[in-house]
This record gives structure tokens, sequence and C-alpha cells, in this order.
């Protein structure tokens, strides 16, 4: 089969023919179709991410495709079964063997583009905003890099649990996508002072920062008494440093939110914000935003577009 590999941190990721998996015990072998592309497989490229395996390894993280074969011990999803799974890495390739119990079996109006969209940056979002901020109908949002992969989701999710959002990014263009994924606000992080802008509307309770660096600082700098910082990554490069006497003086929390460590101790939290969100998906209330399709033999350009910022959304990845 056909995969998108890395020998070593030192070398290029390329397009190899390798031997296809057999599924382990409690795994189950999908015939992939569409892998979605996160900020953190360029973070895997480098070794930087706190997941990554020793190479060689296939990289792309959630992926959507049909169960072809199943290890010993599985009963369900049953052969056929059109499912996503959050693999951590293996996706970018035509065939994958990934746990069961991290598999969900699509509705049949989720096509395997949106499903290989939806898991990791809905999912994120929905945790973070409910789980750990607890966000209230009526509260003011804040979502740094608004139309990134997660940075989106996060619009409409704090949209449809009833928050004012006011949506942070670069340029009128990325401002329109967020617009209309139903932003009340608009700041543009190029030349408006976020800071300012955010105390003029009288300041935010929840802050979504998938950013970090100078963008963290100054929304801070923006929070009513009380609010909740959600630190969700690092794509300025920029780990900010943060005062914790500012942190007393206004009774600010910072919540540190890792999706995929919940799999490892809490999984009911992911697999109980899945079926709401998956529920939300066929009411018709989420609509993933996906910028790119490209095809296997593209994946370093889908690499690309992330890295210098000229996606929006997710790029999705299809495997024929």
């Amino acid at each position: 089969m056909r995969a998108f590999r890395i020998d070593s941190h030192d070398t290029t990721a390329s397009l190899q023919e390798i031997a296809a998996p057999a599924p382990a015990p409690g795994e189950i072998g999908v015939r992939i179709k569409a892998c979605g592309l996160n900020f953190a497989d360029l973070l895997m490229l480098k070794g930087d991410y706190q997941d990554t395996p020793e190479p060689p390894f296939t990289l792309g993280m959630e992926v959507a495709g049909t169960v072809e074969t199943l290890g010993e011990g599985v009963e369900r999803p049953t052969v056929g079964s059109r499912v996503a799974v959050f693999g951590g890495h293996g996706g970018l390739a035509e065939f994958g063997c990934f746990p069961t119990d991290r598999s969900v079996v699509l509705p049949d109006e989720m096509s395997f583009t949106d499903a290989a969209a939806f898991q990791i940056a809905y999912g994120t979002s929905h945790v973070a905003l409910d789980h750990k901020a607890r966000l209230q109908p009526g509260e003011t949002l804040l979502v740094l890099g608004a139309a990134g992969g997660v940075g989106l989701t996060a619009v409409e999710i704090g949209k449809l649990m009833g928050a004012t959002v006011i949506a942070c990014a670069r340029g009128a263009d990325k401002l329109d996508v967020a617009r209309k994924a139903g932003a009340d606000h608009l700041i543009d992080a190029e030349n408006d002072d976020i800071r300012e802008a955010c105390r003029a509307l009288g300041g935010v309770d929840v802050v979504y920062d998938p950013v970090g660096g100078d963008q963290f600082k100054a929304a801070m700098r923006a929070c009513r008494p009380e609010a909740r910082i959600l630190t969700i990554g690092f794509a300025s490069g920029d780990v900010p440093k943060i005062p914790a006497n500012h942190l007393l003086v206004k009774n600010i929390s910072v919540l540190g939110l890792y999706w995929g460590g919940y799999l490892g101790f809490k999984p009911k939290v992911v697999t109980d914000s899945l079926e709401r969100l998956i529920g939300w998906y066929t009411d018709g209330k989420l609509k993933p935003h996906v910028s790119h399709v490209l095809d296997l033999e593209q994946a370093q350009d889908g690499l690309d577009l992330m890295r210098a910022r000229k996606s929006t959304g997710k790029v999705v990845i299809k495997i024929d």
C-alpha cells in the first residue's frame, strides 16, 4: 500500500510503498478514504509533538473510511461499517489498523471528507468550551486564530452554546470566514489592538487560544474578573510566560486542554462530546469548513498550506 511516511526527524516525509498491516487484537483494519491534516502533524515532523511515535511512522492523526478486517476479540464495528477514527498517526495511507475503542460509526449523511475534518477540531473546541471552561449563555468568548482548523469550530460551538463571539484572525478574507461561521464581532490581528478592541466591547469571559505569544498577552489583559483562558496550542511558536500575580488580582483561571490526552485517563469525556457533536451535525447545526481537498500524492502540499497559514478550517487528503 502507499503511505506518507517519515523515516527520521532529519529527513523529509515521502510517499512510500509498504506492506499493509494486519489488525492486532482489539483493532480494526480500515480502508482509509480521507485523512484530516492538523497542526500537530507539522510538530511531529520535527519530533516536537507530545505524542510523536518513534520513526519510521506514517503521518495522519484522524481518518474516515470503511472497516475491512477485524482483529481478535472485535465484534463491532462490523465489517463494512463507515467509521471515523482518531489514531494519533497512520492516517495518510491507503489502509490502517486502529484501536476499536477509538472509532466512531458515522451517520449515513456524513461524508468521509466531513468526517475526516470533524473529530479533532470539533472535539477540541467542545471539550474546551463545555467541559473545561463551562461557557455559559450570554458570556463573551474571544477566539484567537478564528479561521484555523480548531478556531473556526470554536466560533461555531460558542454560538451554539449561546455566547457572544469575538473572532480574531489575520486579514479580511479569514475574518469573513469567521463571520460566516457566526462571529458577532471581528478583530484583525494584523492591524487592530486586540486588548483595546475587546475592552471596547466590554471585555471577555472566556478566551480560546490556539496561538499563544503576544495574542495571549493581549487577550489576558482584556479579561473580565473570573475569566477563563483556554490554552489550546502555540501556532505562533511562542509559549507565553504567565504572570501569576495578574491571575490572582483578577481571579483569572488558565486552563490547559489536550483533547487526545482524555483518551488515556477519562475517555468518556471524548465519547460523550462526540455523541453530542455528531447529533448537532445530523441536525444541520454544524458544517465542517474544508478549504482544500487534495490527493495523497499532494500530502506535502497540504502540510505546506498549513505551515504558510494559507488554509482556513481544515485541509483534507482524499485517498482512493
